[in-house]
């Protein structure tokens, strides 16, 4: 589970504890826990609250790239 490393590594990038994420997410720090380790899928809303927190896509949180900065797509006005 590639998401359980981004996870953890964000955290740790910005000198978070379990704790403070888990207050972001409106859960216990056990919980947020089982999440980093892979022992429970994290549901795709909290997912989608990390990855706006952190200011990533959810594909980066996900593994599927691994550029962390969320691409804007240009509009037909753009083009």
């Amino acid at each position: 589970m590639e998401y359980t490393n981004r996870m953890k590594g964000l955290r740790e990038d910005c000198d978070l504890t379990q704790q403070e994420i888990a207050q972001v997410l409106n859960c216990s720090q056990t919980c947020y826990s089982k999440y980093e380790l892979g022992q429970r899928e994290i549901p795709i809303r909290l997912l989608c609250l990390l990855a706006d927190f952190y200011g990533v896509s959810t594909d980066y949180l996900l593994g599927r790239t691994n550029e962390k900065k969320i691409k804007k797509s240009k509009t037909k006005a753009q083009v």
